[in-house]
């Protein structure tokens, strides 16, 4: 049995709409959407109508929170003021899009979905705002799995797909003994079990250096995990995002496939919140 797992639509219709055509054309039934149905894109109301219609299960992106609670969490990963104020820009439009219902499905959302030993977050375990990079401290990596509990963990988040399986890994322990019972330390290994990351990337914006959206299947028959590419009508996306009156750098990016910002005129970002 394949189970598709899709992430960050980013109110992305054309994407959304063509990755769920290459779900179906496969025959594949089950699958999870790991949240941010809504930020930067152009269609809101009808990606958040389409998850809702297809009754696929997702749990709460960070914009899908942020579209609800307000800017409150510290978003000191936008690499400048510059594309800070983007965000803030896109996040008041997309508010002010967003139908009262559709407000209500994205404030019901779970912060992560479970199956079995296989657990499913936007950004991490921790927050939908915690970013679980490829070259992420090892040990730190394992843990965020470990204390999930969980041997597969999917996320998203950083637009940028990837598997990293953690094996190998051991912890070292050296016991000191108390004062009132002196001799030498006592030292100990502990082997760690294999765990894995699995980053779906995105389907609506992309940031893996192709325009292509980006989502996984995992094969539960041999528990391998499939990176899924699929061309979509980026321009029909581009020219909606200009037409709505949103920063027009956000279609740039879409014809691109990585994230843009002026690190060179403002390196040194000063978090508002």
């Amino acid at each position: 049995m394949a189970h598709a797992v899709i992430s960050c639509l980013h109110a992305n219709l054309a994407a959304t709409e063509a990755v769920l055509c290459d779900i179906d054309q496969l025959g594949i039934d089950t699958i999870t959407c790991l949240g941010d149905l809504v930020g930067y894109g152009p269609q809101p109301n009808e990606v958040v109508e389409l998850i809702r219609a297809r009754q696929i299960p997702s749990c709460q992106g960070c914009w899908d929170e942020d579209i609800i609670e307000g800017l409150n969490s510290c978003e000191c990963s936008y690499p400048s003021q510059l594309a800070e104020r983007r965000g803030q820009r896109a996040h008041h439009w997309t508010a002010a899009q967003l139908s009262e219902e559709n407000k209500a499905f994205l404030a019901s959302l779970p912060l992560s979905l479970r199956r079995d030993r296989l657990l499913f977050v936007h950004g991490s375990p921790n927050s939908q705002h915690e970013y679980l990079l490829p070259d992420m401290n090892a040990f730190a990596a394992l843990e965020r799995v470990e204390a999930a509990q969980a041997d597969t963990l999917f996320c998203g988040h950083t637009h940028r797909p990837y598997v990293r399986e953690l094996r190998e890994g051991v912890i070292k322990m050296r016991l000191r003994r108390a004062v009132a019972n002196p001799g030498p330390d006592i030292e100990r290994e502990v082997d760690l079990p294999v765990r894995r990351i699995v980053n779906a990337g995105s389907v609506g914006e992309p940031r893996h250096g192709g325009t292509s959206a980006t989502y996984v299947i995992h094969h539960e028959q041999d528990d391998s995990v499939e990176i899924r590419e699929v061309p979509y009508d980026v321009e029909r996306t581009c020219q909606a995002i200009v037409a709505a009156g949103l920063p027009p750098l956000f279609a740039w990016r879409l014809r691109h496939g990585f994230e843009y910002a002026e690190r060179a005129d403002d390196a040194s970002h000063v978090c508002e919140r």
